[in-house]
């Protein structure tokens, strides 16, 4: 009897060594669980507010690049046209003006033609770069070429100019973003980089539209992040967004700037 109580006893030692490890082990599950689920949930919060944040700066940076635009084209509607207009407007008074000769008519005339073609052709000038009458006309492609003919024999640079696309494909508000884009990034090589010589290039590839742009200028150290993003690269970011597309910058000091995007 009292060895099947000493053995009744081992049993029950066992038993609740056995309940107190699988206890443990429970607990420790629970608990590893509890705040690796926890810390999945910070590092989803954390992504979710960079994503808002990034989100808050295309929007800064699209609300500003408009609002740079609306003062610019205000700026050249005033300086440009409507203060022509206003001498086109006195020269018109002084035509009332009694006993003019005949030379003096004909100086206020000629003025008046002068004033008015250059106005004219001032607002034919804010119209295209509003909206390149190209574009509309002929589309995306002639459009770039248009735009590449346009630097090339305004600067002093060589731009290399290659289209596998069929841009016809494509929405023309996607056409438009692709072209400021082009637009921006020409800007950009021009006045930031000096560059002489720039390449684009626009080619299919697994299934996606892609764009090559590089060019030989004085690049920038792309390790700088954000503190070298200016609202220029930013609207251009924007732009790409709204494709539904990414873009990859490789830049050095001194070694130009290769950027790729898709769409």
């Amino acid at each position: 009897m009292e060895v099947t109580h000493l053995a009744i006893e081992q049993i029950i030692k066992a038993f609740l060594f056995i309940l107190f490890a699988f206890f443990s082990v429970f607990l420790t599950l629970v608990l590893f669980f509890y705040f690796s689920r926890k810390k999945i949930v910070k590092i989803a919060v954390e992504k979710k507010n960079q994503e808002i944040h990034y989100q808050k700066e295309i929007l800064q940076s699209v609300i500003q690049t408009q609002e740079e635009e609306r003062i610019r084209i205000a700026q050249d509607l005033h300086d440009d046209i409507s203060s022509k207009l206003n001498i086109v407007s006195l020269n018109t008074h002084l035509l009332k003006t009694p006993n003019l000769s005949e030379a003096e008519f004909a100086e206020i005339t000629d003025n008046i033609v002068s004033l008015t073609k250059k106005a004219l052709e001032n607002s034919r000038r804010i119209a295209h770069d509003l909206l390149p009458p190209v574009f509309e006309k002929f589309g995306l492609h002639a459009a770039v070429e248009e735009l590449v003919l346009e630097f090339s024999t305004a600067k002093n640079v060589q731009i290399n100019y290659e289209n596998e696309l069929d841009f016809s494909a494509l929405d023309v508000n996607k056409q438009l973003h692709i072209f400021r884009i082009l637009q921006e990034l020409l800007n950009n090589s021009m006045r930031h980089g000096k560059a002489t010589t720039i390449s684009i290039t626009f080619v299919g590839k697994n299934k996606q539209n892609i764009c090559v742009y590089t060019d030989d200028g004085v690049g920038f150290n792309t390790n700088l992040g954000n503190q070298k993003r200016g609202i220029g690269m930013q609207n251009i970011e924007s732009r790409i967004n709204f494709l539904g597309g990414t873009i990859n910058v490789q830049s050095e000091i001194n070694k130009g700037v290769r950027i790729e995007f898709n769409f």
